[in-house]
């Protein structure tokens, strides 16, 4: 594991083995060596912070190698409800014994989660954290496994706070509003703001799309001639809003910031024009949740949900 991952809990027991696959027709799982079989479902892999999600479980499994099966599944569109949904049944049927989920929604996943663990699947949630209402309601203990998003974009926020002045306008685009990361996120933007004296004019979502939000801004400008600042809850987001700014002829003039740390914003934390990301170490993830799972299936009892770090990221930590 890289020293960044090193800062990252271990689970002393986990001695594991990762095969990936991915759906399709595919023969049913068994149990001939008496491994457990892991279903990581994610949300689109047309995200890089996904494709690092899968990359990192992919490479741990190359240091562990007699413990578990791994089938790998994603998303094409990261708002296809009905998709996932449709995964979590599939793995139900194959007879995986643990389902490790990133949720593109809060709640919408639910019945089918529910459904899942009274057939005996282990569910662990990752990334995006289910509706603890609507999970106490389902009569289910689903253990989360992921960072503070309110935390990690009040620290962003408070980053581009410090660089603004009291009064100055800026605007937040936001994820799919049900889902419980783009809320926090939002909170933790809006928290910053108020605390830094800075007027929010404008929240719209943008659906964790680079097309979508690009469009978004550029209306968001438009609309707002003053703005500052805009605040970007994922960094795919916070590249079509460079863009738009772009097309205005504002770049410098509008600050924007992010959250993901994919790879494709570095260049331009280094060039000025994404100002500051947050990292949730999306590559340790899917680990983290299948340690967890596996911990289930051996002792039989859910933990306490698990807290993992989230750090500011600027051009200077590159």
């Amino acid at each position: 594991m890289s020293s960044r991952g090193a800062i990252f809990f271990r689970l002393a027991s986990a001695s594991l083995l990762i095969i990936a696959a991915c759906t399709g027709d595919q023969e049913p799982a068994t149990n001939v060596d008496k491994r457990p079989t892991v279903a990581l479902i994610m949300k689109s892999l047309a995200n890089e912070f996904f494709v690092n999600m899968a990359q990192g479980a992919e490479q741990h499994h190359q240091q562990h190698l007699d413990q578990y099966d791994l089938i790998v599944n994603g998303l094409k569109d990261e708002s296809d409800l009905t998709q996932q949904v449709a995964l979590i049944e599939q793995m139900s049927a194959r007879g995986v014994d643990i389902i490790v989920v990133a949720p593109a929604d809060s709640k919408a996943l639910i019945p089918a989660v529910a459904r899942a663990v009274h057939n005996g699947i282990v569910v662990v949630n990752i990334d995006n954290k289910l509706d603890a209402g609507l999970l106490d309601d389902a009569g289910i203990a689903v253990p989360f496994v992921g960072p503070d998003n309110h935390e990690g974009a009040q620290l962003v926020g408070n980053y581009l706070g410090a660089r603004l002045g009291k009064g100055d306008q800026v605007a937040i685009i936001g994820g799919i509003s049900t889902a419980f990361n783009a809320q926090q996120r939002q909170a933790g933007f809006e928290d910053a703001m108020s605390a830094a004296g800075v007027e929010v004019v404008s929240i719209q979502a943008g659906n964790w799309d680079q097309g979508r939000a690009s469009i978004v801004a550029a209306a968001m400008i438009a609309e707002n001639p003053n703005i500052k600042a805009l605040l970007c809850s994922n960094d795919n987001m916070a590249i079509g809003a460079i863009a738009a700014v772009r097309q205005a002829g504002k770049t410098g003039d509008i600050q924007v910031i992010g959250f993901d740390n994919i790879a494709a914003t570095h260049e331009l934390l280094r060039n000025g024009e994404l100002l500051a990301t947050v990292d949730q170490y999306g590559d340790q993830l899917a680990i983290f949740g299948i340690e967890y799972g596996l911990l289930i299936l051996r002792d039989g009892e859910v933990p306490a949900d698990r807290k993992t770090p989230v750090s500011l990221v600027t051009a200077g930590d590159l």
